[in-house]
């Protein structure tokens, strides 16, 4: 995971989650930080800021398709993957579903447990199965 839009990704994942724990917005996060570093900066605010945007319908899919794991019990790292991938694969039409799926399952296995990555894919592979009848 070295692409460009790969480290973005996980750049945007590091707000998410410290937002969560932190229970401050992820975008306040960014605005006082940045990412000037990164030369897709604005791939992280355009993460953070769909994430803000669909949170209510993101999380009730979570709720819904995370079978057996309520939201606050799951590990804030697996949450905030999940967040993410479901933005990209339902709002970002920039990124094939694919690489969606695969970045999140790579995310969960570099910064959690091959549990969580076989977790992860199967959540979002549930939510992929009936993406085009979800009313976004």
């Amino acid at each position: 995971m070295s692409s460009a839009r790969s480290k973005a990704r996980k750049r945007a994942l590091d707000f998410l989650y410290e937002s969560d724990i932190k229970n401050v917005a992820a975008r306040d996060l960014f605005a006082n930080r940045g990412a000037s570093e990164l030369s897709q900066e604005s791939y992280v605010a355009e993460l953070l800021t769909g994430v803000s945007e669909h949170i209510g319908k993101i999380d009730e899919l979570i709720i819904t398709y995370a079978q057996g794991w309520d939201m606050d019990r799951m590990p804030p790292i697996d949450r905030n993957i999940l967040r993410l991938s479901l933005f990209e694969i339902l709002w970002g039409s920039q990124i094939p579903v694919e690489v969606c799926i695969d970045e999140a399952v790579e995310l969960a296995k570099s910064l959690s447990t091959e549990e969580s990555s076989a977790y992860i894919n199967g959540v979002l592979g549930r939510v992929v199965k009936i993406k085009d009848s979800i009313v976004i």
